[in-house]
């Protein structure tokens, strides 16, 4: 059994990640709501030439998927594999409770794909297609029966370095020795969440977008140790589950995150000079630069909470290391204050930058 703390702390994350609602272009549901306090600093990136080249080995089959998270994330990207990737997929969690709340999330997201995609067919057409796809998808809450027979292990559980590298730890005495590990991290480094694990080279991140079904995005992170079999792999397994898939090294954010975050708080920043209102930032970003949502529209459905753990994260554990400017993740006066306020975005009543 995984040790109880681990499972407790798993548990925590999938709750926090199902009270909340996540925008679809960041910071993704379960695993990612509660963002990075405790994380260690990152190892260098791999050069661009190793990083991004083509392996001329055939890469390992994945047949079996194992996913640890029944959360918004783990259960979108369990039903994504299972309806559009065909593999036979095991969704864990720490109690049936979790579980099953996991198997509402897919037959919910299926019930709405049948409606659009089935429309000709009667109701209970529809709700034969969502049940098999619901059905096929495995349940367990014992993590080590759960990666026995698996080819690749997606992680998305709550966002802490710590407890992951605990459910790494754990999974490395169980799983085949081929076995595939993959992260969803969403901020936190790839190459510190290995180190646990005695298969460095069969590591690499794995990070979808919320909504699951919906989004077109993978990043598949690299790090200096990741095979290319094990790159190879996880691309294809993104291209089966009908995502396009993005190269990415190992560096803070990715490559989405990277860009957005800093994006939000010099627009926050931008406000507390004086130089314009939220208001008019989300109008003129939206018409001027034909972004769907303005920053602070997509700060406030993110999460301010969210936001101000993901810099404070960075400003602790990336900025020292030489991997991200102190001056693009430095501290927001007024982000602080509205969390300080309990004005955390779309999921208090309070709002955020807007009144709900």
């Amino acid at each position: 059994m995984l040790p109880a703390a681990a499972r407790t702390r798993m548990l925590t994350g999938h709750l926090a990640g199902n009270t909340s609602r996540v925008g679809p272009a960041l910071l993704n549901a379960a695993p990612s709501l509660l963002s990075p306090r405790n994380t260690s600093s990152s190892s260098s990136s791999p050069s661009l030439a190793r990083t991004f080249s083509s392996s001329l080995v055939t890469s390992r089959e994945v047949k079996n998927v194992t996913v640890f998270g029944a959360g918004l994330m783990g259960a979108g990207i369990a039903q994504v594999l299972a309806h559009k990737g065909g593999y036979n997929v095991t969704l864990a969690d720490v109690t049936d409770k979790a579980l099953g709340n996991g198997q509402k999330i897919i037959s919910k997201s299926l019930t709405r794909i049948a409606k659009k995609s089935m429309a000709d067919k009667s109701e209970e057409e529809q709700a034969h297609f969502v049940k098999s796809i619901v059905d096929s998808i495995k349940i367990t809450t014992d993590a080590g029966q759960a990666v026995e027979k698996t080819d690749l292990v997606i992680e998305a559980i709550i966002e802490n370095v710590g407890v992951k590298q605990e459910l790494f730890k754990f999974l490395d005495g169980k799983a085949p020795k081929e076995t595939i590990f993959a992260s969803n991290t969403s901020s936190l480094s790839v190459t510190d969440i290995a180190q646990t694990s005695s298969r460095k080279d069969r590591f690499g991140g794995f990070h979808a977008f919320n909504p699951v079904p919906q989004m077109k995005l993978v990043e598949v992170v690299r790090t200096k140790d990741t095979s290319d079999e094990t790159f190879d792999a996880l691309m294809d397994v993104a291209k089966k589950m009908g995502k396009t898939p993005v190269a990415c090294v190992d560096a803070p954010g990715f490559i989405v995150n990277r860009l957005l975050v800093p994006y939000m708080l010099e627009a926050i920043r931008l406000v507390e000079r004086g130089e314009a209102t939220p208001r008019d930032v989300d109008t003129a970003m939206k018409l001027g630069a034909g972004y769907p949502m303005g920053p602070f529209e997509l700060a406030d459905l993110v999460g301010l909470d969210t936001l101000q753990h993901i810099s404070q994260g960075w400003r602790e554990t990336r900025v020292d290391t030489g991997e991200i400017a102190e001056e693009i993740v430095k501290a927001t006066p007024l982000l602080e204050k509205l969390v300080a306020e309990g004005r955390l975005g779309k999921k208090s009543e309070k709002g955020g930058f807007y009144d709900n």
